[in-house]
């Protein structure tokens, strides 16, 4: 069984690992402009495995922001696996022990978790370890070559691989803001924000204002305008009994 659940998950992390390697050659350029070499871009992405976590790392580092600042900007930008883990603790089976718990935690991602809370029944970890090794190992060669590449590459390719990593998020954030103007409005005061913020107090580093900027905005956003979590539950309960799903507490 845990063979199985392995290969089948090296399978499933196949496409996934792809994805990762052209996403991350882009983040590795990024890497590249600040100074970073192969290696230190390998351990970057091996250990961080987060796109947004990672770019707020960059940013902070070419900011020269301190450690703290840098800390505090990953964890805010890294928040929402917070809310994966808790979701996937609920597939897990209760007598997993604790260093389980700690590799299946190691790398939850948004495309890791989508394959992983979607097995049926409980989550078994051999099926977690084998997308890991598929798709992590993708993500963190295709930094180190985006950096390798970039020390080689002419500087207006360099540019537009610089770039392409801004496309991907804003390929993350246009889709939602065509839906909901709520969205749109908070994504069109943050640019404002971050253009005030940095005319008017040039002291402030780049890294705290990201850091300001990120929690007053979320704070408005959740008192203005707050979900009811009532209703996606059972719109979520609904879909799960229409489709046949199991449901597990």
């Amino acid at each position: 069984m845990r063979g199985k659940e392995f290969l089948q998950g090296m399978r499933d992390g196949v496409p996934i690992g792809l994805g990762y390697f052209a996403v991350s050659f882009s983040l590795g350029i990024a890497a590249r402009n600040i100074g970073l070499n192969a290696w230190q871009g390998f351990l970057l992405s091996l250990f961080g495995v987060a796109s947004a976590g990672e770019y707020a790392a960059l940013t902070v580092i070419a900011a020269g922001a301190s450690y703290w600042e840098m800390a505090v900007v990953t964890v805010i930008a890294n928040a929402r696996y917070l809310l994966m883990s808790f979701a996937l603790s609920q597939r897990l089976n209760p007598r997993l022990n604790l260093c389980h718990r700690m590799l299946i935690g190691y790398s939850v991602t948004d495309e890791l978790f989508a394959i992983a809370v979607a097995r049926p029944k409980y989550l078994n970890p051999f099926y977690s370890y084998g997308s890991y090794l598929t798709a992590v190992p993708c993500w963190a060669i295709g930094t180190a070559v985006g950096v390798m590449a970039g020390n080689f590459m002419p500087e207006r390719a360099v540019s537009a691989f610089s770039v392409a990593l801004f496309g991907m998020f804003l390929a993350v954030i246009i889709p939602p803001a065509k839906e909901n103007k709520i969205i749109l409005f908070f994504i069109g005061l943050s640019f404002l924000s971050s253009y005030i913020f940095t005319r008017f107090l040039p002291a402030l580093s780049g890294g705290s204002r990201t850091i300001l900027l990120t929690l007053i905005l979320s704070a408005l956003a959740a008192a203005f305008f707050p979900i009811d979590i009532n209703n996606i539950n059972n719109n979520n309960i609904q879909d799960g009994d229409q489709n046949g799903v199991e449901s597990i507490s």
